[in-house]
């Protein structure tokens, strides 16, 4: 999943974990300032990255996935809506959640729903997981500009100085 300009040369690699209070904040940078700023100039791509402390990240980066088939906004959208609604999306209400989502979203409820069983997109998950594992990444978010990390908390000034410079070449 790829937000900005999928066509740049310049990358900003983004393991996170949809369950993750840092990752929900960095959510709100990455709308708020960063994509304003560096959309048209930075491919920002989204790896999950769920962390085993978190008891619905895992089911929600599979959804994702699955929202992904459908319509590649639609995933970034409920990766938004997800990290926005942290404070009451529970195992308990998460399917019931999923399907309200989907159905607001113009997706077919049980198609959601069914995607948390599909092999298919649960290894995708397993695969960027491991993918950040055997990177070192231990903690999200984790954003990776050039290979400079940053680290769960970070602020505006220190990623975007990073994307400037790797934006103008230096």
């Amino acid at each position: 999943m790829i937000e900005g300009n999928p066509n740049s040369a310049v990358r900003a690699v983004i393991y996170e974990d949809l369950q993750c209070p840092d990752s929900a904040h960095f959510r709100e940078m990455l709308d708020r300032r960063i994509l304003p700023r560096f959309a048209q100039k930075v491919a920002f791509e989204h790896r999950d990255f769920p962390l085993a402390k978190h008891n619905w990240a895992r089911k929600a980066a599979i959804v994702s996935r699955f929202f992904d088939t459908v319509s590649p906004q639609l995933a970034i959208e409920w990766r938004r809506y997800a990290l926005s609604n942290l404070s009451w999306i529970t195992p308990d209400n998460f399917n019931q959640t999923l399907s309200a989502f989907a159905r607001e979203h113009g997706a077919d409820p049980a198609n959601a729903t069914a995607a948390l069983g599909d092999k298919s997109f649960a290894d995708a998950v397993e695969r960027d997981y491991r993918d950040g594992v055997a990177r070192g990444i231990a903690r999200t978010p984790t954003v990776l500009v050039r290979d400079e990390p940053f680290i769960e908390t970070f602020t505006f000034e220190e990623i975007s100085a990073s994307l400037e410079k790797a934006t103008d070449g230096r």
